[in-house]
């Protein structure tokens, strides 16, 4: 636990963490075996950790990631809870619908009709960057399908305009017209291997803690990915998305949904994110009316990966709490 750092604003109450036991961290773990489900009028790939089925997890992706991001957390708390871990439309196996436009509202009623389809219950639901989005999105429109909400650097508002958010500076070239298609063959040609460490230093406030079967997963899944003719619609159409929910004012804006959200709610943060700054994150909590906030050191944008134990005892802290009521 020493590698975790509290927020010291006392407008924020300390997230408990808690002491039960969790497994070893072992990395050498493979993504869990997956199988494409029905939901709603979807198909879904969705990898399942078996787990204590006296509760149940949904894991949700962010932008470019899939459900092997949940990999090490969903181990961690298999003993409490039973995972499920989605492939949103575009991403990872799931293929889209004809049609799908990749909004965010889209797909938070892609997982409203996933989480439906367990026929569970309320659910303990967490997301990271963009997943982040889409589970308070669903916290918000189904409060009723959410028993907790874990949001780990989750995708809030900021506009400050900074090429460090990119894995590739020439990234939002391929989304122009004319140059994009060109600018999206000259990284292609970059291969597997180096874009997918271009991501990891991204997203990773320590690139050298990924073990190389991961980076090889990595790349696996990228290569498999990348010949997929909806690839790029669903990173182009879900990034415009984010974008016009970040500049709106309106009862979309991200701003305004969180004070919504009626469950018990976690907020995890590394201090070194460089996608989205960790300055927005007591924002977020406070605007959450049951929200807490942990800020991780050392860490980066996907904290659920770099750091699953202390992702997994912030998370199951506050299940303890829920259950105890002092939440």
């Amino acid at each position: 636990m020493t590698d975790m750092l509290e927020t010291a604003r006392p407008a924020l109450t300390r997230v408990p963490l808690s002491a039960s036991p969790l497994p070893p961290l072992d990395t050498s773990v493979r993504p869990y075996v997956g199988e494409r489900v029905v939901a709603g009028k979807h198909r879904l790939f969705v990898r399942h950790t078996p787990g204590n089925a006296a509760a149940t997890a949904v894991y949700v992706h962010g932008l470019g990631g899939s459900s092997t991001n949940w990999t090490d957390l969903s181990t961690q708390l298999a003993g409490y809870a039973d995972g499920y871990s989605p492939d949103l439309p575009g991403f990872g196996r799931s293929e889209p619908e004809a049609g799908y436009d990749y909004s965010m509202v889209a797909h938070a009623r892609t997982m409203i009709d996933y989480v439906e389809s367990l026929d569970r219950g309320a659910v303990h639901l967490a997301g990271n960057s963009m997943g982040g989005t889409v589970a308070l999105i669903v916290a918000v429109l189904r409060p009723d399908l959410v028993r907790t909400l874990t949001l780990v650097s989750p995708a809030m508002p900021d506009l400050r305009p900074s090429l460090r958010r990119v894995s590739d500076p020439r990234l939002p070239l391929t989304m122009l017209p004319f140059i994009g298609p060109s600018m999206q063959r000259r990284l292609d040609a970059l291969g597997p291997r180096a874009r997918t460490e271009q991501v990891m230093r991204l997203c990773f406030a320590d690139p050298g803690v990924v073990p190389e079967h991961r980076i090889v997963e990595s790349m696996e899944e990228a290569a498999e990915m990348g010949g997929l003719p909806w690839v790029n619609a669903a990173l182009n159409g879900s990034t415009l998305s984010l974008f016009r929910m970040w500049v709106t004012s309106g009862q979309r804006s991200m701003w305004r949904l969180a004070p919504r959200v009626k469950a018990p709610s976690l907020v995890v943060w590394g201090a070194e994110d460089r996608l989205i700054s960790v300055r927005r994150a007591p924002r977020t909590a406070r605007l959450l009316p049951r929200g807490r906030l942990l800020v991780l050191p050392r860490t980066g944008h996907v904290a659920q990966m770099e750091r699953p134990i202390s992702v997994a005892r912030a998370m199951l802290g506050m299940w303890e709490s829920v259950e105890e009521q002092t939440w």
